[in-house]
């Protein structure tokens, strides 16, 4: 993947106005990947990077491929408590953290593993040992079925899983998107999002890479950052918090976007509101699509075509997609069920753990994706609900169990209910409802900065309401869809 030695046309494009080209970043890749080989890493370990997105960390994405060895990026918001469990269930043979948290990281690595640093500006040990290595570097074969990341989902029972996606699912979904989306080497990609995601990392990097184009490079979302380097982009992916926020800017107008040709929107649901807002002020019509960790991008609305607000679009070519009841059939047209895929861009399973991948990946290669959803005459998708209580805020997935664990043990809960409840500027947020032991008067705030250590801060409660008791039915579960309807107006009135 990628552009041919000698191309001197741009690739990342900074925020100070320097340039990589692709051949630079070709062999900025090439002089990684043979430091990985020095350092013992071998075609099929694991390279973990927990680190802030730069250049010199995609590079490291890419001469972890090139080094025939599976990368795993980890958010930079995980605690050390939940780094030290992918680790111990990955066991990558070089962990790459920011320098400022090495020693902690260091604690839990054994003799085996080694631990080189990387900074938001391209600095650490991983750089300096590099410089010593030549830029070039073949290739080492790899199959398409072979293993090329494992990215960590939010378990609900706790217990995060590790999807595998190999080298054939990263690249049959570029191609399929690169042609879906009509993206050419003259695009220039805005690229704000992080890069431990599947959005970012290989819906957004993969299909510029691929096409030749151009990204600009920003480190995070930033609306000042955004409105000034919009009149220099052709395209943009994101997420709705960042169709929200651009909203909110007087300055954000249709001469800024003139030269724009494409916005995408994924991750997370839009509001029609937000569609209708959007169109109203640019022009354009944000491009919804739906994917996941595990399948990466399985629908997509129609470059040309009619772009329906609320839905997801249609399956993209080489997707099969069928909706299914209870009873494992497929329902009628407009009947909602659970939302099932197949196809190459569908992920090998989970690291190491066989009966889950039984549960949700049949011999025949259909997924149950957990997602609830409807299908009209037209194919076109709409996702209804989500099954399992997943919560999805500001683009990351939240997992109510994970969270729960965490707050029952604080002194003075008797239990807990996470839940996600719709906001402006999130799509949904996390909050925890919380039934208090007898005599105990816990306070919100304290229980909020009580997870600071425990979880990572796109996981923690936006807001806590301390109940006596949680509503139940009559076996004896808690009903969240209840509290989901009680606090819907918790960060002001819901629109759709």
């Amino acid at each position: 993947m990628g552009s041919c030695r000698g191309d001197d046309r741009a690739a990342l494009i900074l925020p100070d106005g320097r340039t990589i080209s692709h051949d630079a970043l070709h062999l900025l890749s090439g002089r990684l990947a043979n430091l990985l080989v020095s350092e013992g890493v071998k075609p099929g370990d694991r390279v973990a990077a927990q680190v802030e997105k730069s250049p010199e960390a995609f590079a490291l994405y890419l001469a972890t491929l090139r080094a025939g060895a599976v990368f795993l990026p980890l958010n930079p918001a995980y605690t050390s408590a939940e780094i030290a469990y992918f680790v111990g269930d990955a066991e990558p043979a070089l962990v790459v953290c920011d320098p400022a948290r090495a020693e902690q990281r260091a604690r839990f690595m054994d003799g085996d593993k080694r631990l080189m640093t990387l900074d938001a500006e391209g600095k650490g040990s991983l750089m300096d040992a590099a410089i010593s290595h030549s830029e070039a570097h073949w290739p080492i074969p790899r199959e398409g079925r072979d293993l090329a990341a494992i990215l960590y989902t939010s378990g609900t029972t706790g217990r995060s899983k590790g999807a595998m996606l190999s080298h054939d699912n990263l690249l049959s979904n570029a191609r399929v998107l690169m042609d879906a989306w009509r993206f050419t080497s003259n695009d220039v990609l805005l690229h704000a999002l992080p890069i431990f995601h599947t959005h970012g990392l290989f819906v957004a990097g993969n299909v510029a890479l691929l096409s030749g184009g151009a990204m600009i490079w920003l480190p995070k979302f930033d609306a000042d950052a955004i409105i000034r380097m919009l009149p220099r982009a052709t395209a943009m992916m994101g997420v709705p918090t960042f169709y929200t926020r651009l909203l909110d800017r007087a300055d954000f107008d249709r001469d800024l976007v003139s030269r724009m040709r494409l916005f995408t929107s994924g991750s997370a649901p839009m509001l029609a509101e937000t569609h209708r807002a959007f169109t109203d002020r640019t022009g354009h019509r944000i491009l919804e699509r739906y994917g996941m960790t595990e399948t990466n991008m399985s629908t997509s609305n129609p470059y040309e075509g009619d772009r329906r607000a609320g839905t997801v679009g249609l399956p993209l070519p080489g997707v099969e997609l069928r909706i299914v009841g209870s009873d494992g059939r497929t329902v009628s047209e407009g009947e909602v069920g659970m939302i099932e895929v197949r196809g190459g861009n569908v992920f090998l399973g989970y690291w190491r753990m066989p009966e889950k991948t039984a549960e949700d990946l049949a011999a025949d290669g259909w997924f149950t994706t957990g997602d609830l959803g409807t299908q009209d005459a037209d194919g076109y998708v709409t996702i209804v609900g989500r099954g399992k209580d997943l919560v999805i805020s500001g683009g990351f997935n939240v997992y109510p169990k994970e969270v729960e664990e965490q707050i029952d043990r604080i002194d003075g809960v008797l239990e807990s209910a996470v839940i996600g409840v719709p906001h402006p500027d999130l799509g949904e947020a996390v909050v925890a409802i919380i039934a208090r032991r007898p005599g105990a008067d816990p306070d919100p705030q304290a229980l909020i900065d009580g997870l600071a250590d425990r979880l990572a801060r796109f996981k923690q409660p936006r807001k806590v309401v301390i109940v006596d008791e949680l509503p139940r039915n009559t076996m004896g579960k808690v009903q969240k869809a209840a509290l989901r309807a009680e606090y819907a107006n918790l960060f002001g009135p819901a629109s759709g």
